[in-house]
C-alpha cells in the first residue's frame, strides 16, 4: 500500500501550523500571530497506530487581491489536487468568514474527501459558533485544540479509518524510480531506457514537474519506470510547481521497489545529492547509484576509480549501493543499469533460513563478544528474519540496553559478508527475550 497524502487547508491564522506540528510531532512550520506567515507548503510524515501518511501544510487562502495571496491559493489548489484527504481547518473562536466559503467552493469542486477540523475548541466563543460550521455542507467534523492537545487523536482516527482502501493498482511489474536533483539527466535516462522520447528533455533545470509512470519490458520481465521531478534543496525552491514536485518525488520513492539515484559526472557530488539519497534510505528502498553524463569525462578509467572513491567517502551511509557509470545521451554503458536494478530488487526480497542465520550470528558472537557495561554483557539467544523490502531481522537478547552501536554495525557487516544484500539496507531489531 502506498503512503497516502493529507493536506491541511484553510484561511490564514486558523491554527493549521499548530495542528501540523501536533500531528507530525515536531515544530516544523513557522507559527506567528501575524496572519499568513506560513507561505509555503511544508511536508511531514505522520505515524499513527499502524498507519503512516504524508502531511502537507499550506499557506492560508485569503480572497484579498494581491499577488502573494494568488500564489498561496495556487499552491493550496495544487496540494488539494495531490492529496487523498483534505483537512479543512476553520476557526472555532471566530466562526465562518467569507474566506471560508471561498475555500469550501474550491474543495467542493475538487471532489476530494474533506474533514472539517474546528480549531480553538477550548474557547468560550466556540460554543457560540459550534453549529454554524455544518452550513459548509461536508460530512465529517472534528473539534480540536492544538494548544490544549485535545481532539487530535479523534482527527487522526477520522483520517486513517479508510486507509485500507487507498491502494496501488495490483500489477506484477518491478517499479523503479529515477531520482536526483534537477538537470542531472533523469528524463534523458528514462528516454534512453525506453528508446523513445517519452519525457520532455531540456537544458533548463526542473523541466519535469510530475512523476510519470511508463511501462518497460526487459528480457521478458515487466518494469514500471517512474520519472520524478528534480528535487531541489528546500531553501532554493522558488516556483510553486517546484515546491509541489518534492511531494510527488517522495511519493514516487514510496511506490518504488528500487530507486536509481542519478549523479552528474560533470558537476560531481554536492550535499543535496546526499539528502536525496537519504530520502531513499529513510524509505528503506533498494538503490543503485548511476553516474550520468560519463561521455564528457576524459581518461575514463582513472576518473572512474577516483569517482567511486569519492562516492564511497561521501555516501558512507550507503556503502552497500552498487555504482554504474553511463551516458543517457550516447547510451554508452547503458546496458549496465538494468542488471543492477534486478539484482538489488532480488536482494531486497531475499529470505534467509532461520537456522543458517542463527549459525552466522552465533559464530559472529563467539568470535567477538560484545563489550561489557558495569560488569554486564549482552547475550544473544535467537535470530530470525521477519520481513523483506528491506530485509529485517529480530535478534533476541538478554538486555538490549547493553547494545553498543558499534556492535550492531559489526553484526550487520557479518550478515552482509555471509549473504548477498548488495543494494539494499538491512534492519536489525534487538528485542529482550519474550518481548513482542
Amino acid at each position: 500500500m502506498r503512503k497516502p497524502a493529507v493536506a491541511l487547508v484553510g484561511r490564514p491564522n486558523v491554527g493549521k501550523s499548530t495542528l501540523f506540528n501536533r500531528m507530525v510531532g515536531t515544530k516544523v512550520a513557522i507559527i506567528e500571530d501575524t496572519p499568513g506567515v506560513t507561505r509555503d507548503r511544508i511536508y511531514g510524515t505522520v505515524n499513527y497506530k499502524d498507519y503512516s501518511f504524508h502531511l502537507i501544510d499550506t499557506g492560508g487562502i485569503d480572497i484579498t487581491e494581491n499577488k502573494m495571496n494568488d500564489e498561496i491559493k495556487g499552491q493550496a489548489e495544487l496540494a488539494i489536487d495531490e492529496a487523498d484527504i483534505v483537512i479543512f481547518v476553520v476557526d472555532g473562536k471566530e466562526g465562518l468568514t467569507a474566506n471560508d466559503y471561498v475555500i469550501k467552493d474550491i474543495l467542493m469542486r475538487s471532489g476530494k474527501e474533506v474533514i472539517v477540523a474546528i480549531s480553538k475548541a477550548d474557547t468560550k466563543l466556540f460554543k457560540e459558533h459550534e453549529y454554524d460550521f455544518y452550513e459548509l455542507g461536508f460530512e465529517s467534523y472534528v473539534a480540536f485544540s492544538g494548544a490544549q492537545n485535545f481532539g487530535i487523536y479523534d482527527l487522526l482516527d477520522h483520517i486513517t479509518k479508510d486507509f485500507k482502501e487507498i491502494k496501488e493498482d495490483n500489477d506484477d511489474s518491478i517499479k523503479f524510480s529515477i531520482i536526483g536533483r534537477p538537470n542531472v539527466g533523469k528524463s534523458s535516462l528514462v528516454n534512453a531506457l525506453l528508446n523513445e522520447d517519452r519525457v520532455i528533455v531540456s537544458d533548463e533545470a526542473g523541466t519535469t514537474r510530475d512523476a510519470v509512470d511508463m511501462p518497460l519490458t526487459y528480457h521478458g520481465q515487466k518494469f514500471t519506470v517512474i520519472d520524478t521531478a528534480g528535487m531541489r534543496k528546500k531553501g532554493k525552491i522558488y516556483e510553486n510547481v517546484e515546491k509541489y514536485s518534492l511531494l510527488r518525488s517522495l511519493k514516487a520513492i514510496d511506490r518504488s521497489d528500487v530507486c536509481v539515484i542519478v549523479l552528474n559526472a560533470e558537476e560531481g557530488i554536492i550535499e543535496h545529492d546526499k539528502h536525496i539519497a537519504g530520502y531513499a534510505l529513510e524509505a528503506g528502498k533498494a538503490v543503485v547509484i548511476a553516474v550520468n553524463k560519463w561521455d564528457v569525462i576524459e581518461d575514463k578509467d582513472k576518473q572512474m576509480k577516483k569517482f567511486k572513491e569519492q562516492i564511497r567517502n561521501e555516501f558512507q551511509f550507503m556503502t552497500y549501493a552498487p555504482i554504474v557509470f553511463l551516458s543517457a545521451l550516447t547510451k554508452k554503458r547503458l546496458h549496465t543499469l538494468m542488471p543492477e536494478i534486478i539484482k538489488v530488487y532480488e536482494n531486497a526480497n531475499r529470505e534467509i533460513k532461520t537456522s543458517v542465520l542463527n549459525d552466522v550470528i552465533m559464530d559472529a558472537y563467539s568470535l567477538n563478544l560484545p563489550p561489557t557495561y558495569k560488569g554486564k554483557r549482552m547475550k544473544i539467544y535467537f535470530s530470525s528474519q521477519v520481513s523483506t523490502k528491506p530485509p529485517t531481522f529480530n535478534i533476541q537478547v538478554n538486555n538490549k540496553g547493553l547494545l553498543h552501536f558499534s556492535y550492531q554495525r559489526y553484526l550487520e557487516n557479518k550478515i552482509r559478508e555471509s549473504f548477498d544484500f548488495e543494494g539494499t539496507p538491512i534492519v536489525l531489531q534487538f528485542k529482550n527475550k519474550g518481548e513482542e
